[in-house]
């Protein structure tokens, strides 16, 4: 191959190239359990390909200058911050605190194209023509969108750590005042394309933060994991926005795949949840339905460990179906313990996941792999719901929102519609809480007052362990 074929351009598209095919890779490898750690490896040896590429890309042709020497310097000790820092967060980070992570990452890539944007105005390019309305309109929309992923981000994190309330905003006109402010983002962007002044950008960067919080601030607890999963999509068009302002086509491409699986993702959990994708993020769902609260519906029974291994003892099946409890008690251990107990005594024991168990898509598909739970006993909700009428005993430990019956039955609840796990319908159920509240919803759950229905109050690793010591 000829030497002049060898460019610094040449070289990174080839190396952008693979780490585009890696990225793909580890999105089709993160579909599954089974090949999970494998996507993550593909992702992080394409990110290290791209950034390797990118430096080469930016500083080859000056090598050795002082100027190009001083950019490099600042950009590794940026580099080694950012990984340190990064790198000390995913150590110490629990599980239970990883959707409000999550949350809080998608704001700093908003934020990233926030400013990418503002550099594009404030360095002209020296375009003219059809050109230049094309970058200024690139500049214009990738601020809006990087402004409404930050602040929306910035809300979901603080909702997610409890530092705001769950419940969703309702302003007047709400939908009005989201509408109103598309529209006049719409005609800002017109004349910013057609007069590039300054104080239009201050004005959409403020609108844009505005218009984020508020969508965010109006969805309500029980939708936070379809917010999480929005966001990360948001954070996708936003990166795909600094792409074309950078002329990047790996971000483009990264951008765009980030985007297009969140969204899609967000569609199928609206789809599980039986509610409308746009309605959801235009502010969530039953926000005009009376709230239920934590008004007692009935007479709740209590159990005790050993009355709960009595029940386990003689039953021929057992469904576990977890919630955010579980992961803030950190009892998938001592759940993966008592899986093995009963399996070994020759009952059969499986798990009920639903779609927004726990607060971030997957979670507790994750916390019961940490276990060492086996795969194949893990059961989605459409798997599993028309099996547990011939249930023997439910272990409900630490959800709330996902096995509520009102969903089924109460047209006038906040959740209705949704579609639930029935596990109601099994012989027993024994329901793992640490009080009659409700859940994150805010809704009271009349499973806790069924006749099948029995309450083990107290920390679910703690119970957990205490029905081992009696088995």
């Amino acid at each position: 191959m000829p030497e002049t074929l060898l460019t610094p351009e040449s070289v990174a598209g080839a190396a952008y190239l693979v780490a585009a095919l890696l990225f793909i890779m580890s999105l089709a490898g993160l579909s599954r359990h089974e090949s999970s750690r494998a996507g993550v490896t593909y992702g992080m040896i394409g990110m290290a390909i791209a950034l390797i590429a990118t430096v080469w890309l930016t500083f080859s042709d000056g090598w050795g200058e002082p100027a190009v020497m001083v950019g490099l310097g600042l950009l590794v000790a940026a580099v080694i911050v950012g990984a340190a820092i990064g790198l000390w967060r995913a150590r110490v980070v629990q599980m239970t605190g990883m959707p409000e992570l999550i949350a809080l990452l998608h704001s700093f890539v908003g934020l990233a194209a926030v400013l990418v944007g503002w550099n594009g105005h404030l360095e002209d390019p020296g375009l003219e023509g059809a050109l230049r309305d094309i970058h200024h309109a690139e500049v214009f929309i990738g601020v809006f969108i990087g402004a409404v992923t930050f602040t929306g981000s910035i809300v979901a994190f603080l909702k997610l750590s409890a530092r705001m309330k769950s419940a969703p905003l309702v302003l007047p006109g709400k939908n009005a005042l989201n509408l109103g402010a598309l529209v006049v983002f719409v005609g800002l962007t017109v004349w910013y394309v057609v007069t590039p002044e300054l104080s239009l950008l201050v004005a959409v960067t403020a609108l844009a933060l505005a218009l984020g919080w508020h969508l965010v601030a109006s969805i309500g607890g029980g939708d936070m994991p379809v917010v999480v999963s929005m966001l990360n999509s948001y954070s996708g068009w936003a990166a795909a926005a600094a792409g074309f302002l950078l002329n990047n086509d790996l971000l483009i491409v990264t951008g765009a795949l980030v985007g297009s699986s969140g969204a899609y993702l967000s569609y199928i959990m609206c789809r599980a949840m039986n509610r409308s994708f746009i309605s959801v993020i235009a502010g969530g769902f039953g926000i005009e339905a009376p709230k239920k609260g934590d008004e007692e519906v009935g007479e709740h029974r209590e159990i005790q460990a050993a009355g709960a291994a009595e029940l386990l003892k003689d039953a021929t099946s057992v469904v576990i179906t977890p919630g955010y409890g579980m992961a803030v008690a950190q009892a998938q251990y001592p759940v993966a313990e008592l899986t093995q107990k009963l399996r070994e005594r020759g009952i059969d024991v499986r798990f009920g996941i639903h779609p927004v168990a726990g607060r971030l898509p997957g979670h507790m598909n994750v916390l019961l792999a940490e276990a060492k739970v086996p795969y194949d006993i893990v059961e989605e909700m459409d798997e599993i719901n028309d099996d547990l009428a011939s249930t023997s005993v439910v272990l409900v430990i630490g959800a709330n929102d996902t096995v509520n019956p009102a969903a089924a039955e109460d047209p006038g609840s906040p959740i209705a519609g949704m579609p639930v796990l029935r596990v109601w319908e099994a012989d027993n159920v024994i329901v793992f809480k640490r009080s009659m509240a409700s859940g994150y919803a805010g809704v009271a759950n009349p499973l806790f007052y069924r006749d099948n229905a029995q309450m083990l109050f107290g920390d679910a690793k703690e119970r957990v362990e205490d029905i081992l010591k009696a088995l």
